[in-house]
């Protein structure tokens, strides 16, 4: 016998911005798994650089899955914290895997400009230097202030990122 499952990608990129993804799955997780569906593909559930607006993939802040105000919302596009949790419980209870689609290398929405410098480059060759160096701000400083510190102190400086 076979041990193949099906998959489900329970998000796409027009969803309503209206919070209700979570509870969405919260709802329907035993059915889904009536119909056949052995695992779920969840979209990014942390917070984006357009807040609210944000499907996840312009990465702001790891740790606020929709907890925090910051970019001017407390939930994500997709609901809040307490709600992407029972989600996921859900989809457990009702003997279904998780998949979370998580992006660890869209770094977006800085929260202070840092002063850089930079070297231009030719757009048909990227390896070929046009500029001699000069100095730009860049929004390259992460504090995570809405966060303050809670489940990591850690933030980001231009010294964590290269071209």
């Amino acid at each position: 016998m076979s041990k193949r499952g099906v998959m489900i990608q329970y998000f796409e990129w027009n969803l309503q911005n209206d919070g209700t993804l979570w509870n969405d799955v919260v709802a329907q997780a035993q059915s889904l798994r009536d119909v056949g569906i052995t695992a779920v593909w969840l979209p990014p559930p942390y917070k984006g650089m357009n807040g609210k607006d944000d499907v996840g993939y312009g990465v702001y802040d790891l740790y606020d899955l929709g907890e925090f105000d910051q970019k001017g919302t407390v939930r994500t596009k997709y609901g809040t914290k307490d709600e992407y949790v029972a989600a996921v419980q859900h989809l457990h209870d009702a003997g279904l895997h998780v998949y979370i689609d998580t992006v660890l290398n869209h770094r977006m929405g800085g929260d202070e400009t840092e002063k850089v410098t930079v070297r231009e480059v030719d757009n048909d060759d990227r390896n070929h230097v046009v500029s001699e160096p000069y100095e730009m701000s860049a929004w390259s400083k992460y504090t995570f202030a809405g966060r303050g510190g809670k489940y990591s102190t850690f933030q980001y400086t231009k010294d964590h990122f290269n071209a």
